[in-house]
């Protein structure tokens, strides 16, 4: 009973934390009820819908910034907590033709903006679908995290949706693509050690905090870029 009542306790505090959240992101860009067509979103005007997803990516990168500290605090030694991207713990999205320096962001187009964007979020679905699994199977692994991740999984897939309409809105056309490799996709599938597994979950984390502050900044280059195009540093 006791165990209850604290299950029960903790979400409710989830959900008093995320209480504006729940209503800042609701519905601004879920259009899956109609996925044949899409044919809620097109309603939206472009600025909105841009305001909209940026917002919706801001709120994905500070979710995943508090679940990659959260885990880092239950599961990961300080020592270990500077090699996750060392040795053979390399991001999933690294195959990608992502710009990386500032320079190539700033010179490449709206167009490849936009398609950045929705080669990261399309290519962090399925792991995360993934991470969500395999957190469960955690013993200490605390409802908060778990919630954190599922909650940060379907809010990707609704940021997919309104990129697709941003990119039909923007540029009249349809979207490429992710390069990323099946075997990329198939590492999921080993069962490794217990660290070598608590260390994969980790630098899982911390690469997707980091391709969701690139999927943020990609997209307020591209408001800047509308509203001063020629100040955008």
């Amino acid at each position: 009973m006791d165990r209850m009542h604290m299950t029960v306790m903790q979400q409710c505090v989830w959900v008093l934390l995320l209480w504006p959240n729940i209503f800042a992101v609701g519905t601004p860009i879920d259009c899956r009820e109609d996925p044949a067509n899409l044919s809620r979103c097109p309603t939206i005007s472009q600025e909105k819908l841009l305001d909209r997803v940026i917002h919706h990516a801001e709120l994905i990168y500070r979710v995943s910034e508090e679940s990659c500290s959260l885990f880092e605090e239950m599961f990961i030694p300080f020592p270990l907590r500077l090699q996750s991207n060392q040795g053979g713990y390399a991001c999933i999205t690294k195959a990608l033709l992502i710009p990386s320096s500032k320079s190539e962001i700033q010179q490449i187009s709206d167009k490849w903006l936009l398609h950045s964007v929705l080669m990261l979020v399309q290519s962090w679905i399925e792991p995360l679908v993934y991470l969500q699994m395999t957190l469960e199977r955690y013993d200490h692994a605390p409802d908060m995290l778990l919630n954190k991740t599922k909650w940060v999984s379907e809010k990707l897939i609704s940021l997919e949706q309104g990129v697709v309409v941003l990119i039909k809105k923007m540029l009249d056309e349809g979207t490429l693509a992710t390069t990323l490799t099946e075997q990329a996709l198939l590492q999921y599938d080993v069962q490794p050690e217990m660290l070598e597994s608590v260390m994969r979950d980790y630098t899982l984390l911390s690469c997707f905090k980091k391709d969701a502050h690139k999927m943020e900044a990609f997209l307020k280059l591209l408001k800047c870029r509308q509203t001063d195009k020629y100040n955008c540093a």
